[in-house]
């Protein structure tokens, strides 16, 4: 069954829903790609891996000490290391406990376009995540996306979530709860803007090429309704919630409201 929203669906920011989401999406978008991409070229999912640190409320789980204990014998020896080395006249030094940081391994897939003679890459398209855009997982993004910028690759930004930071340009960003951007490695620094209310269609993006050839034309409203009907995610998310996105005030009543609607 089609989404209940006329574009993008709010409810997929949900962190159970979103990875299957994101790695459906770009596989749908290479091969939406591949289908009217001239034969010089190829496309390829490209998966990173990155180890961000779990917020704290998830690494408490796991939250370890670093003394060690031990029981006492039945000759009533001391139970702990440093008892006894006192007991013998030994001088100890007191264990601290701090807690451990543990990092979670996260998968994303990103789509390269290469010029098949030369396996050069060309264009790299991302699906922006939640990790992409929040604590150290934004700031590994931003380190990786300067070294596309530096050079003469293209870059396509696609950002389908509200929340979390977004991607900084010289001036600030026109109104939208969505954006896409596209970076052509021959017109740095300038960077094409894509911004559209939740209320509206996904509109079609260009993917550039190596000139001659002219840009692709990625229509992100397909792609979307191809994604969330293949999915099914309408039979797994919480309709009967409001979603969990920071919309205006107006815009989440109303999302809610269609939410309700599918609930029932």
């Amino acid at each position: 069954m089609p989404s209940p929203f006329p574009g993008m669906d709010p409810y997929l920011e949900e962190p159970s829903i979103w990875m299957d989401f994101h790695e459906s999406f770009i596989t749908y978008c290479r091969d939406a790609i591949n289908e009217r991409l001239p034969e010089a070229y190829e496309t390829r999912i490209e998966e990173r891996i990155n180890l961000v640190e779990l917020p704290a409320e998830e690494s408490r789980l796991f939250r370890a000490d670093v003394a060690v204990s031990a029981v006492g014998d039945s000759t009533g020896h001391p139970s702990t290391g440093a008892e006894y080395a006192k007991s013998a006249g030994v001088a100890t030094v007191e264990p601290v406990t701090i807690p451990l940081i543990f990092y979670e391994e996260v998968h994303e897939s990103k789509l390269h376009i290469l010029h098949r003679a030369e396996q050069r890459l060309v264009t790299v398209i991302e699906l922006l995540s939640p990790t992409n855009k929040s604590g150290e997982g934004f700031l590994l993004y931003k380190s990786k996306r300067n070294a596309i910028l530096s050079s003469r690759v293209h870059l396509v930004e696609i950002d389908l979530l509200v929340g979390g930071q977004r991607v900084q340009l010289s001036l600030p960003l026109p109104p939208g709860d969505y954006y896409a951007f596209v970076a052509r490695g021959n017109r740095r620094p300038d960077c094409e803007v894509f911004a559209w209310p939740v209320r509206q269609q996904l509109p079609p993006v260009p993917i550039p090429l190596l000139p001659p050839d002219r840009d692709l034309r990625l229509d992100l409203q397909e792609l979307f309704a191809t994604t969330y009907e293949r999915g099914r995610y309408r039979r797994s998310l919480r309709y009967a919630d409001p979603p969990a996105v920071a919309l205006a005030s107006e815009d989440l009543e109303w999302a809610s409201a269609l939410g309700k609607g599918v609930a029932r």
